[in-house]
């Protein structure tokens, strides 16, 4: 393998740009590039830096093979040959990948993906554009390990509409633990939330508890329906409940609240 093919596989696999690359060694993106396409070649204290930095000797970075009975020191020097005291494997990081289209929209590309494994002290792998996916992504529809936007999908998501393990959404958030208007998950919270424990307005779940209304296992709200319920105005579940009664309870105690929740808790009791 020659020297420009040695350094372009030894870049990406440590997931460095030229850009990276050059900052690391004090020099442009321009001279990289020009390394790797065989129009000039480092001088020996840049070659010493790359072997350092890839781990590897001077001989093995510019593809020279060595004669037999001789072995490397520091910085491509030769020495007589000692058995190796154990087996080395080399395991290079894994692959990263990048790609940002030339469309824009208000500035920003249409798609703009960028993932690859996080390594520690480098920054990379933020996606942002109308379209975003990577690691840490922004977007107006943006995927990631966390993601912000419009519509947002990931481990740890926030936006107008989120979906994530923990969601925060301004409207709608889906989620092990979501927080929005609407919350939906193990755990929401909102003004109306449902899920194994939601607590809001209107709570609707194993454990509801709601300020006007809740309904659930445990219900406890100022109309509270379930199978065990607290509230002002209580309705045991397992008993034989009218919607009408139910609808009629909940008109009479907040007149003008919205003909779909008012549907949606009376015909539990159906």
């Amino acid at each position: 393998m020659t020297f420009q093919e040695q350094l372009i596989t030894l870049r990406k696999q440590q997931g460095l740009s030229q850009e990276q690359l050059g900052a690391k060694l004090g020099v442009t993106r321009q001279t990289v590039s020009k390394w790797e396409l065989g129009i000039t070649t480092p001088e020996m204290d840049k070659l010493m830096l790359l072997a350092d930095l890839f781990h590897i000797s001077i001989d093995e970075l510019v593809g020279r093979k060595r004669k037999d009975g001789e072995s490397e020191t520091e910085h491509g020097h030769t020495a007589e040959a000692v058995p190796p005291v154990k087996e080395i494997h080399y395991i290079p990081y894994p692959w990263h990948y990048e790609y940002k289209s030339r469309r824009t929209l208000f500035g920003l590309p249409l798609v703009h993906i960028n993932i690859g494994r996080w390594i520690p002290g480098q920054k990379h792998c933020r996606a942002k554009g109308v379209v975003a996916i990577g690691n840490f992504a922004s977007g107006f529809l943006a995927l990631g390990g966390i993601a912000s936007g419009i519509f947002s999908v990931g481990g740890i998501s926030a936006g107008l509409f989120s979906l994530g393990g923990l969601a925060v959404g301004l409207l709608l958030a889906a989620g092990g633990f979501s927080v929005g208007t609407v919350a939906v998950g193990g755990l929401a919270l909102g003004i109306f939330a449902m899920g194994g424990g939601a607590f809001g307005i209107y709570a609707l779940g194993g454990a509801a508890v709601g300020q006007k209304i809740a309904a659930g296992g445990f219900a406890r709200a100022a109309v509270a329906i379930g199978d065990v319920a607290q509230g002002e105005i209580v309705f045991d579940i397992n008993s034989h409940i009218s919607p009408s009664a139910i609808e009629h309870a909940i008109l009479e105690k907040f007149p003008g609240t919205w003909d779909i929740i008012v549907k949606l808790f009376s015909h539990l009791a159906e």
